[in-house]
């Protein structure tokens, strides 16, 4: 989740860079073959897209660029004032004179970086104090609700459907339906939602799940609570839904036992 100046002038110049190859690359030989329909018509206006406040296929293209200069500058519009932004634009699009020497541009991005890492990593340590907190009072009064089992580890389990298979071990791969949400309800993540199971190696998956498969018999649906430090830990999944110190719930359907030769890779939540 670290964000320095570099990622996202980086992002930027991607896109920017994205725009240029598609404006440069050749058409297609369909789109060769295509009547011009633009110069049969007259103008650029007759070839655009009908879309409202939007009358030329240039006025579109500059919207679409702004658009996405505007999604790129999103995570840093706090730290940014946008009138000089476009002013430093328009002066250098017009071959004006520019109020900073390149040296003195990589001195500003230098400190602007430094500043957004500092930033970053502040909020990041304050998410993850929250979360565990958050977590760890969930898990108290969760642990004190009838059918809720803790275990030596933390983890909490609820049977939701007793299945009577066998047990799976730590060298087991397994085919399970699962669903994650963080604790106010935001699913992150659902094989029932992709529409189809998944199989892994047990020993592949996070500590609380490892725990969790192995009290669950075949044909059996439990829900997990899992704390941080069975989770993600302090990391969460840097970019991802997954904060730090996040405490995470899932339903877990185990299907069946499989051979382990056979397993496909990890799909359900992996070991960091």
């Amino acid at each position: 989740m670290k964000l320095t100046l570099r990622h996202c002038a980086a992002g930027t110049l991607a896109a920017s860079l994205a725009l240029a190859l598609v404006a440069c690359n050749p058409p297609s030989d369909t789109a060769a073959d295509a009547p011009a329909a633009g110069a049969a018509a007259g103008g650029d206006a007759a070839a655009a897209t009908a879309i409202p406040g939007l009358r030329t296929d240039k006025e579109q293209a500059s919207y679409m660029i702004g658009m996405q200069l505007g999604q790129s500058l999103e995570p840093i519009k706090d730290d940014i004032d946008l009138d000089t932004v476009m002013k430093a634009v328009r002066t250098t699009l017009d071959d004006g004179e520019l109020l900073m020497t390149p040296e003195q541009a990589q001195q500003v991005a230098a400190a602007f970086g430094e500043r957004m890492q500092a930033k970053m990593t502040a909020e990041a340590e304050a998410a993850g104090q929250k979360n565990l907190t958050d977590g760890a009072a969930f898990l108290a009064a969760n642990g004190r609700k009838t059918g809720v089992t803790t275990t030596a580890s933390g983890l909490q389990y609820e049977v939701m459907t007793a299945g009577d298979g066998t047990r799976p071990t730590a060298d087991d791969a397994v085919r399970v339906h699962y669903k994650g949400t963080l604790l106010d309800g935001t699913t992150f993540d659902s094989s029932y939602d992709r529409g189809e199971p998944v199989v892994f190696a047990i020993g592949q998956v996070v500590p609380g799940w490892q725990e969790g498969l192995q009290l669950m018999p075949v044909g059996s649906k439990y829900r997990l609570w899992v704390p941080s430090a069975l989770g993600y830990g302090e990391q969460g999944t840097p970019g991802g839904p997954i904060g730090p110190n996040a405490t995470l719930v899932f339903e877990v359907e185990l299907l069946e036992i499989v051979d382990a030769a056979a397993q496909a890779g990890p799909a359900a939540p992996a070991q960091q």
